[in-house]
C-alpha cells in the first residue's frame, strides 16, 4: 500500500529580488531562505555567512562557569574524575569531547559508557557502585543526568561529587499533579520550582549544566549533549589558560554529534555544524581518518549527508550490537594501525546491522501488506520475533516513512524485564500497574515506536499504560516492554483510541518551488550549497514540475536499488532522473496507474503513454570527465 501524500508549495512572501541583490543571489535561493523561516537582512547574513564569533558565550548557560570552577579545582587536587557518558553517537562524541579536555588540563581522569542492552539509558546503580569501589571523586555525566533523580541521589548518599551535563528536557509534574504527590517524601530532588506551570523535577547534583534548566538565560536551547560539553570545555580552558583556538579543535566532535543525533540545524546549531565540517575535513584524529578511508570518502568533500549516513551509524552500530566503548576507542586511538583496525570492525558492524536493518524491514512489509487489518488500521504494531532489540527503532523508522502511520515494531527481550527501557528518554521511563506475576510464564516483548505530526505517541500509550510493564518516551518516540500475550491487546486498544483523521494520516510534502526542470542549471545547483549543511529544521530544498513524460526507465545498481528514467517536460527538455530505494513499490504504483503493458514499454524503452508528476533536488552527475544536470526524485504521482 502506497502511503497517502498532500502537496503543496510553501507561499511566504519577501521581496525576493531585493534579497537577491543584496546577497549577490539568485530569486529562487532567495525564495529558498524565506521558507526556511529567515526574516530580516541580519538573519539572511548570519544563515548564509555566519562563524564562530556569532556563537554565544557559553557562560551565559546556567551552571557552566561553576562546572568549570569545580572541575578546575578537582583537576589541581588530582581527583578522580570519572565521564559517564551514553552508547549512542552524541554520549560518545560527548564523552570524548570532556576526556580530551580534562587529560589535557591534566585531570586524572576516566570513562565509563553504559551497556545498550545490560544497563539500558544513562547512569544506573551498578556504575555507581563500581565509581565507589574504584574510589572515584567527580561523577561527570554527558548526555545523560537530567533525569536520574534517584541514582544521583545514592552518588551523593555514598560521597561523591557530581556534575550533570545534559540537553534533555528535565522531569516535570504539572502543578495540578503536584498536589497529589508528596514530593517531600523523595529524598533526592531538591525544592520543586514552578516554571510555566509546571513543577521541575532535578537531580541532587552539585551542579546541572543543561539549557532546558528552569532559569537558564542561554540563547539557543537546542544543543545536542556534545555541543553542551563543549560548551563547558571552552569555560574550563578558559579558567586553565588554554586557548579558544585549541578548545575550537574539538569542535568538530560536537558538530559530528548535532548531526548524528539529528538536532535542528538552526541558529548555533547550525554554525557548529558548518565550522565542524570545516575542522573534519582537515581533522589530525587518527580515528576519524580512519573510519573516513574504511567508508571509502574523500575527506574534502564531507557533507552533513556522510555524518548522518555513513560515519555516524558505524559510530552507532558499536552501541547496537556490541559496546560504545569500542567507537570511544577509534577515537582515542594512538597509532595508525589501531585506528585502521577499529574502524574496519566498526564498518562491519555497521553492514551487519544494515542487513539486519533489511531483513527486519522485508520481514514487516511482508507482514503489513499481507494482512487486509493493516490497511485499515490508523496504528501500525508489528511482532518481529527474531528482531535484534537495538535495531527495532530502525525499523519502525523505516515503516512509519513507507506507509507514513505511527508504528510501533516488537521483538522479544533479550535482556531482564528490569533493563527493558532503554528507548528516548526525554519524559523518563514510567513503570505502569501491569501484572508482573506471570511475566515468566508468558515471556516479554520489547518495543520501539517511532510516530507522525499528528500522533502524540507517549501521550497514546498513557491511555493504555496497564497493558505495559515500563514505557517512556516522547511525542514523537517510545520504547516499551509488556508481556507477549497482550501485544494483540495493544493492537486492538491502540487503533480503538486513535482519532487520526485521513487528513492527518496523509504526509505533507512541503515543495519550496514548483521549477520547471528547463529552468535548472550549474549556477542554480552551485549555489544551493550556499544553504548547506542540510539536516532537521534545514531541509534540503523541494522542488516540483508536473506532467513530465517518462521516455524510458532501467534499474540499476548492485543491489537493484536505483530507477534511473529519462523525462520530458512540455517543452520538449528531457533530462535524467533518478529514484533511490526499493524499485518494487514504484513499479506497482505504474503498473496499478497504467497498466502492465505500459510499464513493460517504458522499461524497455519503447514508446509509451506515463505521465508523472515528481518533487525533485536538482544535481550535477559528473562521470570520466563529463558533467551533466539530473534531477533526484523525492516523491511522485
Amino acid at each position: 500500500m502506497k502511503k497517502k501524500e498532500k502537496w503543496y508549495v510553501a507561499a511566504k512572501k519577501a521581496d525576493f529580488s531585493a534579497i537577491a541583490a543584496k546577497f549577490g543571489i539568485d530569486q529562487v535561493t532567495a525564495r529558498l531562505i524565506r521558507n526556511r523561516g529567515i526574516i530580516g537582512m541580519d538573519s539572511i547574513q548570519e544563515y548564509l555567512h555566519g562563524d564562530l564569533s556569532s556563537l554565544h558565550d557559553p557562560e551565559l548557560m546556567k551552571g557552566c562557569r561553576e562546572a568549570a570552577e569545580l572541575l578546575e579545582k578537582k583537576i589541581q587536587e588530582g581527583r578522580k574524575i570519572r565521564i559517564i557518558g551514553d552508547y549512542d553517537i552524541d554520549g560518545v562524541c560527548a564523552t570524548y569531547i570532556l576526556y580530551r579536555a580534562i587529560t589535557a588540563c591534566g585531570g586524572n581522569v576516566d570513562y565509563e559508557i553504559p551497556d545498550r542492552m545490560k544497563d539500558g539509558y544513562g547512569l544506573n546503580k551498578r556504575l555507581i557502585e563500581f565509581a565507589c569501589q574504584e574510589q572515584v571523586d567527580t561523577i561527570l555525566t554527558c548526555d545523560n543526568g537530567i533525569a536520574a533523580i534517584e541514582e544521583i541521589a545514592y552518588a551523593k548518599e555514598k560521597g561523591m561529587t557530581v556534575i550533570v551535563t545534559d540537553h534533555h528536557e528535565p522531569l516535570f509534574l504539572t502543578a495540578d499533579d503536584a498536589e497529589n504527590k508528596q514530593e517531600s517524601e523523595d529524598a533526592a530532588v531538591r525544592i520543586p520550582m514552578l516554571y510555566e506551570k509546571r513543577i521541575y523535577r532535578l537531580p541532587a547534583a552539585d551542579i546541572v549544566v543543561n539549557p532546558h534548566q528552569p532559569g537558564c538565560l542561554y540563547p539557543y536551547k537546542k544543543l545536542c549533549g556534545a555541543a553542551v560539553a563543549w560548551k563547558v570545555v571552552c569555560a574550563l580552558y578558559r579558567r586553565m589558560g588554554h586557548t579558544q583556538a585549541e578548545a575550537d579543535e574539538l569542535l568538530a566532535f560536537a558538530g559530528f554529534a548535532t548531526v548524528g543525533d539529528v538536532m535542528d540545524l538552526d541558529g548555533e546549531n547550525r554554525i557548529l555544524v558548518k565550522e565542524g565540517l570545516k575542522r573534519l575535513c582537515r581533522t589530525k584524529n587518527l580515528g576519524m581518518n580512519a573510519l573516513i578511508r574504511a567508508n571509502n570518502l574523500e575527506p574534502t568533500a564531507l557533507t552533513s549527508y556522510h555524518i548522518g549516513f555513513v560515519l555516524g551509524p558505524c559510530i552507532n552500530a558499536s552501541g547496537r550490537l556490541d559496546t560504545a566503548k569500542r567507537s570511544l576507542r577509534l577515537l582515542l586511538s594512538e597509532t595508525e594501525q589501531e585506528a585502521e583496525e577499529i574502524a574496519a570492525q566498526l564498518k562491519e558492524l555497521n553492514d551487519e546491522r544494515k542487513a539486519m536493518t533489511e531483513e527486519a524491514e522485508k520481514a514487516a512489509c511482508a507482514l503489513i501488506e499481507a494482512d487486509k487489518r493493516y490497511q485499515e488500521e490508523r496504528v501500525l504494531v508489528v511482532y518481529l520475533p527474531e528482531c535484534h532489540e537495538s535495531i527495532a527503532g530502525i525499523v519502525a523508522g523505516r515503516l512509519r516513512e513507507r506507509y507514513y502511520k505511527p508504528t510501533f515494531v516488537l521483538t522479544d527481550a533479550k535482556a531482564p524485564v528490569e533493563d527493558a527501557e532503554n528507548e528516548p528518554a526525554e519524559s523518563g521511563a514510567v513503570g505502569s500497574g501491569a501484572d508482573e506475576t506471570n511475566v515468566a510464564e508468558s515471556g516479554i516483548a520489547k518495543g520501539s515506536g517511532r510516530s507522525i505530526e499528528a500522533y502524540s505517541m507517549f501521550e497514546e500509550m498513557v491511555k493504555c499504560q496497564d497493558l505495559f510493564l515500563k514505557f517512556g518516551g516522547h511525542p514523537m518516540a517510545a520504547g516499551f516492554s509488556l508481556e507477549k500475550n497482550r501485544i494483540s491487546d495493544m493492537r486492538r486498544r491502540l487503533n480503538e483510541n486513535c482519532r487520526l483523521t485521513e487528513d492527518e494520516l496523509a504526509e505533507k510534502v512541503s515543495i519550496d518551488v514548483a521549477m520547471p526542470i528547463n529552468y535548472i542549471s550549474s549556477k542554480v545547483v552551485e549555489e544551493l550549497s550556499l544553504l548547506e549543511p542540510f539536516g532537521k529544521g534545514n531541509e534540503k530544498p523541494l522542488f516540483a514540475d508536473t506532467s513530465l513524460f517518462v521516455v524510458s526507465a532501467r534499474i540499476l545498481g548492485k543491489n537493484k536499488n536505483v530507477v534511473k528514467m529519462r523525462v520530458q517536460n512540455r517543452q520538449g527538455y528531457t533530462m535524467d532522473a533518478l529514484l533511490f530505494g526499493d524499485p518494487e513499490p514504484f513499479q506497482t504504483y505504474l503498473r496499478q496507474k497504467f497498466g502492465e503493458k505500459e510499464v513493460q514499454n517504458v522499461f524497455s524503452g519503447r514508446s509509451n503513454r506515463i505521465h508523472m508528476d515528481f518533487t525533485y533536488y536538482p544535481s550535477i552527475d559528473e562521470y570520466m570527465g563529463r558533467t551533466s544536470l539530473q534531477i533526484i526524485i523525492k516523491n511522485y504521482r
